[in-house]
């Protein structure tokens, strides 16, 4: 019986020899970006490299996403997910932009693709499975990037989805009820000297669509007859920049958005005006305290000029809870490939500011999501690129393949002690009860 330093250099081994096809794939998915829910071309190939390896798995799952199954030779157990997101941004001007939709990779999920199929190619090594208990789960997931709000609202109305990030639609569907554990990593830039980022948290979030309506007229010859949205909506943005004093450092409050409609014609008065916003905190009490301040910021802009506004509040992600034991099987076998003082690990309580729906599932199994140099530039922009696909796709793969063998070697013992030291802080039913109470429209006349 091989040893598990053995089972592990199988695997590194197997990833290198398919590398090359391993990091095409990464590239041929930023060559064709798509946003959240509509990742179909993304998870053809993603069909297509499960079924090359021989996975079975279900597809069409929220809209987009793909789940396989891999058994290991010594029996049912404990069931470990490698996560990897579909879905790209909008970033008009990225280099990789698509041309008629703007969509662009400039977050690395692309990468993430590469990182998953690397680390099952790595685990299917027969020398390799033989000796796992339990079963791999490669799981591919839509709509981790909140965008197109209005778009996924009319999937919504729809009734082809109910939440708009695609992990919390899958745990409504519960297609995360048989994974006991869930793993993936992320592509970062400035990260300095260092080479992978493990633990901190995240923060947590709600969505805001925000409709202000008031009455059109002719913006020279008769603006007293028409009462001015986009006057509303500036002076709400204005009202919500003046209570940032009351936005406490320990939160990591970021409040932010985009203006999608701001009237129909300079010539006539903006009757009808469109925001997409983001309320950010670092715990889920701040997110509700911080919501309420912003809500009514967008009532006193509707107030100030007769406007009415409406306001639907989209529950969003919550914070990352990053599981210990996981922690440090990462952290061991990263140290395996890299100079051990070139692997950051975060305080609990550092907080990158950014949300991820990662934290959702964090709540409920034990997960991690650790980061990956190998990219340059500012996340979420046009510079945002990877420069580095070793660093990207690569060694992230070998690091989840040698971590999963810890989990499920050895009569999977190590994943059990993972599984019997979580706590969850929600059930499955608490989370979904959870955000459906944070969903809500919110309607005020200024006018009346």
């Amino acid at each position: 019986m091989a040893t598990i330093d053995e089972l592990k250099r199988a695997a590194c081994a197997a990833i290198d020899r398919r590398s090359e096809d391993i990091i095409a794939v990464s590239k041929d998915i930023l060559e064709h970006p798509e946003p959240g829910y509509s990742e179909y071309r993304t998870a053809r190939v993603v069909a297509e490299q499960f079924a090359r390896l021989g996975i079975k798995f279900r597809a069409g799952l929220a809209l987009t996403g793909l789940k396989g199954a891999v058994s290991g030779g010594k029996g049912s157990g404990p069931r470990v997910a490698i996560i990897g997101e579909l879905d790209s941004l909008i970033v008009d001007g990225h280099p990789h932009a698509d041309g008629d939709t703007k969509a662009a990779h400039a977050c690395g999920h692309n990468c993430q693709i590469g990182m998953m199929l690397g680390a099952v190619t790595g685990l299917m090594e027969p020398e390799v499975l033989s000796e796992l208990t339990g079963e791999i789960v490669p799981f591919a997931v839509p709509a981790e990037e909140f965008i197109e709000v209005a778009r996924r609202l009319d999937l919504r109305e729809s009734g082809k989805i109910e939440f708009m990030g695609g992990k919390q639609e899958l745990i409504k569907l519960g297609e995360f009820e048989d994974v006991d554990i869930a793993m993936m990593c992320h592509t970062a830039s400035e990260m300095g000297a260092h080479s992978f980022a493990l633990g901190g948290t995240s923060n947590g979030h709600v969505v805001k669509y925000v409709r202000f309506t008031g009455r059109g007229a002719h913006a020279g010859s008769a603006p007293h007859l028409g009462v001015n949205a986009l006057n509303a909506a500036t002076f709400a943005l204005q009202a919500i920049n003046t209570n940032r004093e009351l936005y406490r450092d320990q939160d990591t409050v970021r409040i932010h958005g985009i203006m999608t409609k701001g009237g129909e014609a300079v010539s006539a008065v903006p009757a009808d005006v469109r925001l997409e916003w983001r309320v950010r905190s670092g715990s889920p009490d701040a997110v509700v305290r911080n919501s309420d301040i912003v809500d009514r910021c967008f009532h006193a802009g509707a107030l100030a000029v007769g406007a009415s506004v409406s306001i639907t509040n989209i529950p969003g992600y919550l914070p990352m809870r990053h599981d210990q034991r996981l922690m440090e099987l990462f952290q061991g076998n990263a140290g395996r490939l890299m100079d051990e003082r070139k692997i950051l690990i975060m305080p609990p309580s550092r907080n990158r500011g950014g949300s991820t729906d990662m934290g959702d599932l964090s709540h409920i199994l034990p997960s991690i999501h650790p980061y990956t140099a190998g990219a340059q530039g500012a996340g979420h922009s046009s510079e945002y690129v990877i420069t580095d696909y070793q660093r990207a796709v690569v060694n992230p793969a070998k690091i989840m393949a040698m971590s999963v063998i810890d989990l499920l070697a050895d009569n999977a013992v190590k994943a059990r002690e993972v599984m019997s030291s979580f706590r969850p802080a929600m059930t499955r039913l608490a989370y979904l009860n959870f955000q459906r109470q944070r969903a809500e429209v919110l309607e005020y006349d200024g006018g009346s």
